[in-house]
């Protein structure tokens, strides 16, 4: 029977069923998306080098935020400003209907990090802001995904709405949660987000909680010299935390990062302080595990308090969850990104690529953008208040290199990759897989249901409750 057997394998082997599946045809809609961003392609450099220049911190994006919101309008959306309570924070919205898909979109940039577009250490003001993040690419791109997917909608080939979120103050306050507490998502079937990077992935896995606190500690002041016996140090009790803090970090998992400034320390030495303040940011890969190391930090300053004799004041200011990762949505991001191919670098980008690296001290290999692997990501930490936006509508997050790999992250070197043109081809390419994604979302009510249906097991039992105090957010007076 063996060979009658062998004779039925080979011609199972050599059947013509056996053959490559063709790729499924690419919906028109989707072609028209991608053109679209390439035709945009000279306003978002615009935008995004403009916001660049601006350089404006959380909450003071006044700038940034009309910059995009006005662009917004140009296009056709109605724009809702100052939601949530903060004047940078805006929505801008066309269509009507369902399915209803959103785009977040950043434009904060952090303090004393001003820096010219080049490989070389040089600010453009002394300890001004500077974008170390890319928010700068961040917002732009977003939004030209939102008017890609508007121009659809208008033409009749796309039935829906969609909604651009204008989100501030990722970087300090965390925005986005101030507006997912005010309901803001409300009504939304799926959320599409992006982050600049040095590297190009769908994301599978959700960075770290957070919870950012402080400790004031209150004492009594006397002569450091006549009568200290008279006092009683609130630095004491500020020293003894932080002690307490760099014991605690044997007693924790890896996973944890536990962070602090001494944000007030007294004033002049011979002055018993009668006041001081630790501000502290505490992390884990679950909002679980930030719980477990805020209440052993909240017991920790209660006992340093009682030893030093002075009091204590625990005041949380504000915290990110983690991010929700949507396994659908990933593959529906990872099959666009390799369906959109590698952006084409030329050899004078490469070279101010490698300089840069060598700038930084990090191997000097030049600017890769190629599609890394769904499987195997490794959580590498970093915060986000996207995170609470995932916990309350299914969110779709896309990493894409604006920069060399190696080069410090929140650091001089960042802000010189997005105002260079490397960064604004890894802008294009966050554009567009945003916008081809969404097409996906809003003509295949499979895809669609597949990712809503992971959301809803994700979140079953859940009940999101955020880490910020009660009232407005906390908006600098100009």
């Amino acid at each position: 029977m063996r060979p009658s057997c062998l004779i039925a394998v080979v011609v199972t082997l050599s059947a013509p069923a056996l053959a490559a599946p063709k790729p499924a045809p690419v919906p028109a809609q989707k072609k028209q998306v991608v053109a679209s961003i390439e035709r945009q392609r000279p306003e978002l450099v615009r935008l995004a080098d403009e916001i660049w220049g601006y350089a404006e911190t959380a909450l003071r994006e006044t700038r940034s935020a009309k910059l995009l919101a006005d662009h917004a309008e140009q296009h056709g959306f109605t724009v809702e400003r100052g939601v949530a309570g903060m004047p940078t924070a805006f929505v801008a919205t066309y269509g009507q209907g369902s399915p209803v898909i959103g785009i977040l979109g950043e434009y904060d940039a952090l303090p004393g990090l001003s820096q010219k577009a080049q490989p070389t250490r040089e600010a453009v003001v002394a300890d001004a802001p500077g974008h170390g993040c890319g928010h700068n690419l961040f917002g732009a791109a977003s939004l030209g995904a939102a008017i890609a997917v508007k121009e659809q909608i208008a033409a009749g080939t796309l039935k829906g709405t969609v909604k651009f979120f204008g989100t501030p103050a990722e970087e300090a306050v965390g925005g986005k949660i101030y507006m997912v507490r005010d309901g803001v998502f409300a009504g939304v079937d799926a959320v599409l987000v992006w982050h600049p990077s040095v590297e190009t992935r769908a994301d599978r896995v959700g960075g770290q909680a957070l919870v950012d606190f402080d400790v004031t500690f209150r004492g009594r002041s006397s002569h450091a010299a006549y009568d200290p016996w008279n006092g009683r140090s609130a630095l004491d009790g500020a020293e003894l935390f932080t002690h307490a803090v760099n014991l605690m970090r044997e007693h924790v998992k890896p996973s944890v990062r536990l962070h602090y400034v001494f944000a007030e320390g007294g004033n002049v030495p011979n002055v018993v302080p009668d006041r001081a303040k630790v501000w502290m940011w505490a992390r884990d890969f679950t909002r679980d595990g930030v719980e477990d190391a805020l209440e052993r930090l909240r017991r920790a300053a209660d006992g340093v308090a009682l030893a030093a004799g002075v009091e204590a004041e625990f005041r949380i200011q504000s915290g990110d969850w983690e991010i929700l990762i949507n396994d659908p949505g990933s593959r529906l991001l990872d099959r666009n990104l390799r369906w959109l191919g590698e952006p084409v670098y030329t050899a004078e980008e490469q070279a101010w690529a490698r300089e840069l690296q060598k700038s930084a001290g990090v191997p000097e290999k030049g600017i890769d953008a190629s599609v890394g692997a769904l499987e195997g990501q490794v959580n590498e930490g970093g915060s986000t208040d996207v995170g609470d936006v995932s916990w309350v509508v299914p969110t779709l997050h896309v990493s894409v290199a604006t920069a060399p790999a190696g080069i410090p992250w929140h650091a001089w070197t960042s802000v010189a990759a997005s105002g260079h043109s490397i960064g604004h081809k890894g802008m294009e390419r966050a554009a567009k897989v945003m916008a081809a994604t969404a097409v996906d979302l809003m003509t295949d009510p499979k895809a669609l249901a597949a990712v809503r249906a992971d959301f809803a097991k994700n979140t079953e039992g859940i009940v999101y409750k955020p880490w910020i105090p009660d009232g407005p957010p906390p908006v600098p007076q100009p």
